[in-house]
């Protein structure tokens, strides 16, 4: 196979994984919902909370049709194998942000039908199921899902489809393996301590301020219990591996620990990023009056995230594992697109930096003024 074609293919998958990364990052907002009640004690409160979320939700939105975008771009085999196969997942993930969009739209408007309090409900089910359901449906990344591939059924004129679902779960059976149910709980609980942090940072309130630092101990700790049991359980199970030369799926033991040993670059930034996390937690904690915690565990959290979608796509790894049928397993060379559809999306992906400025740039314009209480009963474009 044209060494440039290779290279293509672990660029778009190293594209992906960081659009997958930030995407966890942005679930802060999610995270942000599901403490709408624990954190925000009165009206105004609650006001200032869903204000604080309510300007980044739009990121997170557009990050993960991005995302889903950028992996039909590149990955098309995944996309038509896992969101035709493992569509009842997909839905209820996409029927989470279409409620939450929904909500924050209306939810403060006057003479809305259902009221109030009911968006405010969707919106607190957006911010419990949006991350668990996401972090579950990752985790099939590592342990598999129910499906296979025939490659040879494309020449069938009458049924043209070379993917099949092997149970008739549409996906749900994911939520009946504990491992992909513990990343989806500590993707959930991450998404909870990053809202904290962020809340910290962002707004200007003396009670919120001090419910945050306390809440943020109980979330830390149940976030670590899931991270770190998915973590240890992943380095020491058996891993989809790929014969370089037959390519040929097999199960070689601990192949996601020798994949950080024999890719030492993403060890680096595995350890990097744990760091981040951890740093950016302790000292928002033992501090009362640091509030930067967000920007380092925010960072730590999408270089923690890139090191393992990495993890499970290059060096010789099936990234998307059949447990149906070893040889149906999907790698970054056999579900990739074209070489030319490769190249040419390479070159648009050179305005990524000039995308990122602008997100930069409109994220800081909203966060020039901390939020509080004052603006909140003096402004007119609040939700």
């Amino acid at each position: 196979m044209d060494s440039t074609y290779i290279l293509l293919q672990h660029y778009w998958w190293l594209l992906v994984s960081l659009l997958g990364a930030l995407l966890v990052f942005l679930l802060f907002v999610q995270g942000g919902q599901s403490l709408l009640f624990t954190i925000g004690k009165t009206e105004i409160q609650q006001k200032m909370l869903l204000n604080s979320t309510g300007r980044k939700w739009e990121f997170t939105f557009t990050t993960l049709v991005t995302f889903g975008g950028a992996f039909f771009a590149s990955f098309p085999l995944f996309y038509s194998t896992s969101f035709g196969g493992a569509y009842w997942v997909w839905m209820l993930i996409l029927l989470c942000f279409v409620i939450q969009a929904v909500s924050y739209e209306y939810q403060a408007k006057k003479g809305n039908l259902l009221g109030k309090r009911t968006y405010q409900v969707f919106l607190i089910l957006n911010g419990v199921l949006g991350p668990i359901l996401l972090g579950t449906a990752v985790g099939t990344f590592f342990n598999g899902a129910e499906f296979l591939v025939n490659k040879e059924q494309l020449a069938e004129i009458s049924m043209p489809v070379i993917s099949s679902w092997a149970t008739p779960w549409g996906g749900l059976e994911a939520a009946f393996v504990i491992w992909n149910v513990c990343l989806g709980l500590a993707v959930f609980f991450l998404a909870r301590v990053l809202a904290l942090l962020y809340f910290i940072n962002n707004i200007n309130d003396d009670e919120i301020q001090k419910r945050s630092r306390k809440q943020l101990i109980i979330e830390t700790v149940l976030f670590l219990v899931f991270f770190l049991t998915f973590l240890v359980h992943l380095l020491l199970q058996e891993g989809f591996a790929v014969d370089p030369e037959t390519k040929v799926v097999f199960m070689q033991k601990y192949k996601y620990f020798f994949n950080l040993i024999e890719m030492p670059a993403v060890l680096a930034v595995l350890l990097i990023g744990v760091v981040g996390v951890l740093f950016g937690i302790i000292k928002t904690i033992v501090s009362p009056t640091w509030n930067k915690g967000i920007w380092f565990a925010g960072c730590g959290t999408v270089f923690t995230v890139l090191a393992l979608l990495l993890c499970a796509g290059w060096n010789n790894t099936a990234y998307y594992p059949s447990v149906a049928d070893l040889q149906s397993s999907l790698t970054i060379e056999n579900s990739c697109s074209s070489f030319f559809t490769l190249k040419v999306m390479s070159y648009v992906s050179l305005l990524i930096p000039f995308v990122l400025a602008y997100i930069f740039y409109a994220w800081r314009s909203l966060d020039l003024r901390k939020i509080d209480s004052q603006e909140m009963t003096e402004s007119n474009h609040t939700y």
